[in-house]
């Protein structure tokens, strides 16, 4: 037979009595550090974000990039809010996620079988965004060519948004593609192009972030955390810092 624990001391409360002097040895032992000045790393020293340089096209063909920013342009116009879509950049920012990982579904699992699936279960195609643009929009510049007798790009405005309203409501059957997806691709893209952070290619001037009032990429809002209800006023901040055009907002 087990002999009692001396003292009415169980094993169960060595243990957590334990537990908590170690827990509080080690709370005592912690302590929040104020930075001042500097921060004392730079942005993605370790994870630097995938990104490209100024200039070009990385993916688009001549062809499919004014294809692909007049697409844009329609579906974010110009007006007294913000630049265009087109001047906003997002196409250049599609064309650098098309080119890096993203376009190929480097990290995705890409493995057969592939099946249509349910709403909820989202895309379940074996084309990568690479595969879709490239296709998506020689079909949509043969059906231009069948219809109008010219490619997307030269139609007029009105054309354009007649033509992306029926690949939208897929009433327009594109030779060989699934006009409803590239729709559906180029509009999610377009969006993120215009929001993002401007150093993957879009959002340029940060246009959408000043629209918004969106202060952007700061180190530290503990000064304004209690502020409610109230405009900030503070010019938006990229990633990469505020370039000089910027430096004087």
């Amino acid at each position: 037979m087990q002999k009692p624990a001396p003292y009415g001391v169980t094993r169960r409360k060595v243990l957590a009595t334990t537990a908590l002097a170690m827990l509080f040895g080690a709370m005592g032992k912690a302590g929040a550090n104020i930075i001042t000045g500097g921060q004392p790393w730079a942005p993605f020293d370790y994870s630097p974000p995938e990104t490209l340089g100024p200039g070009g096209w990385y993916f688009f063909t001549p062809s499919e990039a004014r294809t692909v920013e007049a697409i844009v342009e329609r579906l974010i116009p110009a007006d007294e809010l913000s630049m265009s879509g087109k001047d906003a950049g997002c196409a250049t920012f599609i064309d650098r996620q098309l080119a890096g990982s993203f376009g190929s579904s480097a990290k995705l699992y890409m493995q057969a079988p592939f099946q249509k699936g349910t709403p909820q279960q989202g895309d379940q195609s074996d084309l990568v965004p690479q595969q879709r643009y490239r296709l998506g929009l020689a079909a949509l510049d043969s059906y231009c060519n069948q219809t109008h007798a010219k490619p997307f790009a030269e139609l007029t405005g009105e054309q354009r948004d007649t033509v992306l309203a029926g690949l939208e409501k897929g009433e327009i059957t594109l030779p060989g593609f699934d006009g409803k997806m590239l729709f559906e691709a180029v509009l999610a893209n377009t969006m993120e192009g215009f929001f993002a952070d401007p150093i993957y290619g879009g959002n340029r001037d940060m246009v959408s972030w000043k629209m918004l009032g969106f202060p952007g990429a700061r180190y530290d809002y503990r000064d304004y955390v209690e502020r409610h209800n109230e405009k900030l006023d503070l010019p938006p901040l990229s990633i990469a810092g505020r370039p000089a055009w910027n430096a004087k907002d």
